[in-house]
């Protein structure tokens, strides 16, 4: 059954649309931003030779360099101010997280508040710059050995990595602008269309191997339907919902004495896109360092053999990285919950206000209950992920299928669209209230 707020959702206008001034404002606010990103993805870093880069990103296609360039919008095959993206920055974000579990004073640090919250964003941006200085190293000695580089040297290394962190800085700052002036999460929006920018050049890709019969035309078909159900079940998925009714205490009103009831809904994918987002961030910055490394030092020493076996091992869509990539998507499937959603908080919320869960105990009984079904439904969340971020990619490596936008790029691209078009339909009901009441005949007078 619907609820008032779903028919007054329902109800929504779009011919309207045009009142909303502020929406209307957030709106070519987040696409001039993300126009911003595209256009830097094609300014180069100083002292790049494009015949050399050219060579260069034809002998690492292929590899794990190529997941990175999906997320950075084809930024680091062009050697682009922005080719570390934000990848930096979540990683820094989820050591800070972890740091925050871990550490008492920074646990404490997190319960002051706006105060502490803006101490751990400066953190995190430390974190980011050191990061990038790091990762933008090995790229740059990458390049050298790589010969993609004008005048290899010092100078080179130094304003490479400089172009860097400042690339990756602005990025972060744009996102965040977008959160808060924009529509959507900024971060997210940025990867989405880094993702997106790849999706036109995948699909001809995908047909022109149809018409050239390259790709037999029954596996073109199956690969089209099996995304048209990929997104069918993300989206089922990120909708599905385990309710707890919770009840209050009976009041008195104009028909009696009544009981106050309402559902605490808890998602089955309570993390979102984060854990895939997460690992994939943690595997990549070590293997960037370690491909650029073992290009830079092959055949030097014992150490550059070993990177370079290391990097065979851990290829994108190899046994070993599959399994360390699950462990990622599955471990940060229940530490982000957890930071989520904390059972003892919102038990002390419902005894304060007086509602309880019918047949469970207020106070720690309800705690417990809250945890074991958080518990069950992660469980799920996590499954869920696991086999939407690995099984399309096992397909496309084991049939030796043309089509690189993988379970965690459809993911992401499902995922942030239902949030943005979620905010956008909440801007406008916010701004069609008045007439949403009139229409669902809603009244908040006295009822006659």
């Amino acid at each position: 059954m619907a609820t008032a707020a779903d028919r007054m959702a329902q109800s929504i206008s779009l011919g309207k649309f045009a009142q909303a001034t502020d929406l209307k404002k957030r709106l070519w606010f987040t696409i001039g931003a993300l126009i911003v990103f595209r256009l830097l993805s094609y300014v180069p870093l100083p002292g790049i030779d494009p015949v050399g880069l050219a060579g260069l990103a034809s002998r690492t296609q292929g590899g794990v360099l190529d997941f990175f360039n999906t997320f950075s919008g084809g930024a680091l095959s062009r050697a682009s101010l922005i080719a570390l993206g934000v990848m930096p920055y979540i990683t820094a974000s989820i050591v800070v997280q972890l740091a925050t579990s871990l550490v008492p004073q920074l646990a404490a640090t997190k319960k002051e508040g706006e105060s502490g919250r803006k101490k751990l964003n400066q953190y995190t941006r430390y974190g980011t710059v050191a990061l990038t200085a790091i990762q933008g190293f090995f790229i740059a000695r990458g390049m050298e050995a790589g010969g993609a580089v004008v005048q290899p040297g010092t100078i080179f290394i130094v304003s490479a990595v400089i172009s860097l962190i400042g690339g990756t800085m602005f990025l972060m700052w744009l996102g965040e602008q977008i959160t808060s002036r924009g529509i959507g999460n900024g971060v997210s929006l940025i990867i989405m269309a880094g993702i997106v920018a790849h999706l036109p050049t995948t699909l001809f890709n995908l047909l022109e191997g149809g018409r050239t019969g390259s790709l037999d035309p029954l596996r073109l078909i199956g690969i089209i339907v099996a995304v048209i159900g990929l997104v069918l079940f993300i989206c089922f998925m990120e909708r599905a919902q385990r309710r707890i009714l919770i009840q209050y205490p009976k009041r008195q009103t104009q028909r009696g004495m009544q009981a106050d009831r309402s559902h605490l809904p808890l998602k089955i994918n309570t993390a979102g896109v984060i854990p895939p987002i997460f690992a994939s961030s943690l595997l990549l910055m070590p293997l960037t360092i370690s491909q650029f490394a073992g290009q830079h030092t092959a055949g030097e020493s014992r150490w550059g053999d070993f990177i370079i076996s290391l990097n065979q091992y851990l290829q994108h869509g190899s046994p070993v990285y599959m399994a360390l990539y699950a462990a990622g998507i599955i471990f940060f499937s229940f530490f982000y919950t957890a930071v989520v959603f904390n059972p003892e908080e919102t038990a002390d919320n419902l005894k304060r206000y007086g509602g309880f869960v019918p047949g469970i105990r207020p106070g720690k009984n309800t705690e417990n209950y809250f945890d074991y079904v958080l518990t069950r439904i992660t469980v799920i969340g996590a499954a869920y992920l696991t086999v939407i971020c690995l099984l399309p990619e096992y397909l496309v490596s084991a049939l030796s299928i043309p089509f690189y936008l993988g379970g965690t790029s459809l993911l992401i691209v499902v995922n942030v669209t239902m949030d943005t078009v979620t905010q956008i339909q909440s801007h406008l009901l916010a701004h069609q209230y008045g007439d949403l009441i009139k229409k669902s005949k809603l009244k908040g007078g006295r009822t006659r």
